[in-house]
């Protein structure tokens, strides 16, 4: 696993293509090395409740948050950290260009002691869809 979880504020849905965002960090993840086909998950959730600095009705948020079993360096961590926050940054430039967004990521890891896993994603796989 990762697993990579975008909320985003409801009203982004009409300018952003989040099926598309999804996709751009899936791929961007397995562009880094770090993290193995099988294992990443993408998922996007819209936030139909949220009240952002002024409560102004345009502004946005979105934020990715990454779970990832430990072991990994440090150092792996931040460079995968920067790959996948620049790609979504470039995504969403033409949006925060045009209305107020915050962006914002956070990468943790799950304790793999207390995170049981079993799944037939690998038995099914075609390694090349990246």
């Amino acid at each position: 696993m990762p697993h990579f979880h975008i909320d985003y504020s409801a009203n982004l849905e009409t300018v952003v293509d989040f099926t598309d965002f999804c996709h751009v960090i899936r791929r961007t993840a397995l562009q880094t090395g770090v993290f193995p086909l099988a294992g990443i998950r993408v998922r996007a959730t819209p936030c139909p409740h949220y009240a952002i600095a002024d409560g102004a009705p345009e502004h946005g948020f979105i934020d990715l948050s990454v779970r990832l079993r430990e072991g990994r360096p440090l150092d792996t961590r931040k460079a995968a950290t920067a790959a996948i926050f620049e790609a979504a940054r470039a995504y969403l430039a033409p949006v925060m260009a045009r209305q107020p967004v915050a962006l914002s990521m956070e990468m943790r890891n799950i304790d793999a002691a207390l995170s049981p896993k079993t799944g037939s994603i690998r038995d099914f796989l075609q390694t090349d869809d990246t």
